[in-house]
């Protein structure tokens, strides 16, 4: 399971939502009261988790929205190549290929043959976050 599905008055914002089928983290939520004629709405600002854009979206606050499901888990850098991150993951010994530029900022610094890292898999793509 990727995503599930939430309501829009349940999101606030550092909660995650997909729009246009990215993954996104909400930055922020502006909620209007109810009108004479319809339901209240919330307008929401989110930035892309793997590729930075800003999305916004204007939803009805009952609305369903996809929510992606974020798996955490430790894992070893094996190599590192000038596009991809070869790491194992901890739990299976698996080998998941990340590239370079799902790699957050400050871990790419740390990042050498061995060291310990945090990565996300979100919709079945991996984001290294940090080194542990």
């Amino acid at each position: 399971m990727t995503t599930r599905y939430a309501e829009v008055g349940e999101l606030k914002e550092g909660s995650y939502i997909v729009i246009d089928g990215e993954p996104c983290r909400v930055v922020e939520i502006e909620k209007s009261k109810t009108g004479k004629h319809g339901s209240a709405k919330a307008r929401i600002v989110a930035m892309g988790i793997f590729d930075g854009v800003k999305r916004t979206v204007s939803l009805p606050v009952d609305a369903q929205v996809e929510v992606p499901v974020i798996e955490k888990f430790t894992a070893q850098v094996l190599s590192i190549a000038s596009d991809f991150v070869q790491v194992m993951d901890m739990r299976n010994y698996r080998t998941v290929e990340v590239p370079v530029k799902h790699v957050e900022e400050e871990a790419r610094k740390g990042l050498a043959p061995g060291v310990e890292v945090e990565v996300w898999q979100i919709m079945d793509r991996h984001k290294i976050i940090r080194v542990k």
